[in-house]
């Protein structure tokens, strides 16, 4: 009997739902003990991953052994990871299309690179698999530059105003300000890379052990999910940069990314004036 097969017949969904709600317990006390904001937000967040994973249970039975369904799956995941970042971020609505871009164009480079080099077999649930982890690490990378670039275009508003009245293109006073946001939004990919197999033990590797593949095997696939997940990181901040590096308008105070209420002109050169 497999590790699965053994972890299966031991733990009934009772004593699985008991730790759930434990730990959900744990987490809603420490949030209010710190009086942080939107304190049932990680409850529910748990809430909303017990619901979600027992649909998914449910029909991922028909959906793996179809391309199709599975690239119908991928398009649902596109279009959830492109609302939330939209929602978190609070864009324009002008910006949804250049969101949704990003996702899908940094998303995809990297697994066609894997799969056409037949670093991992393309089957439909190696395809579902890989793609669910990079489209969900894009949408973490698009929300961290997202906030973090909001905030340095307040701090950074008068060194931005300044580069603008002699005459520095909109991208141009932007550039530090992008620069520092990109490399904050790649942060916990590069770390989790960094520190695979001294500090973390990846999911994909343990999940491919459990399932009965060679420590060596797990190794080979958990290493091209930590690849294409880096690459999908750099192309993300790549598109990004691409889409808010310029911005129109400076924030006077706190509002979404390229929000309408940032009410500060970042004034072309031309427009300037001597």
């Amino acid at each position: 009997m497999g590790v699965w097969q053994e972890w299966g017949a031991a733990v009934t969904p009772f004593v699985t739902i008991i730790a759930i709600v434990l730990l959900a317990a744990i987490t809603l006390a420490v949030v209010f003990a710190l009086r942080l904001e939107h304190p049932w937000l990680q409850p529910w967040a748990i809430l909303r991953a017990v619901i979600q994973l027992g649909i998914l249970s449910v029909i991922l039975g028909g959906v793996i052994s179809s391309h199709w369904f599975v690239a119908a799956f991928l398009a649902v995941m596109v279009t959830a990871a492109t609302w939330v970042v939209v929602r978190r971020l609070g864009v324009a609505s002008r910006y949804l299309l250049p969101v949704v871009g990003t996702v899908i164009a940094a998303s995809a480079i990297p697994l066609v690179v894997v799969f056409t080099t037949g670093a991992v077999a393309f089957s439909p649930r190696y395809l579902l698999a890989l793609g669910g982890i990079v489209i969900g690490n894009t949408m973490t990378v698009c929300t961290l530059m997202g906030r973090t670039l909001g905030s340095l275009y307040l701090s950074q508003r008068d060194e931005m105003e300044a580069w603008l009245s002699i005459g520095a293109t909109p991208r141009r006073s932007a550039l530090r300000a992008v620069r520092s946001a990109a490399s904050t939004a790649l942060i916990p990919s590069t770390d989790q890379t960094r520190t695979t197999g001294i500090v973390t033990l990846p999911g994909a590797f343990v999940g491919a052990v459990f399932a009965g593949a060679s420590p060596i095997q797990a190794a080979q696939f958990q290493l091209v999910v930590l690849a294409a997940v880096l690459a999908a990181g750099a192309l993300t901040a790549a598109s990004f940069t691409g889409v808010f590096g310029a911005p129109e308008v400076l924030p006077l105070d706190e509002r979404p990314l390229g929000g309408r209420r940032a009410v500060s002109q970042a004034h072309t050169p031309s427009e300037i004036g001597p």
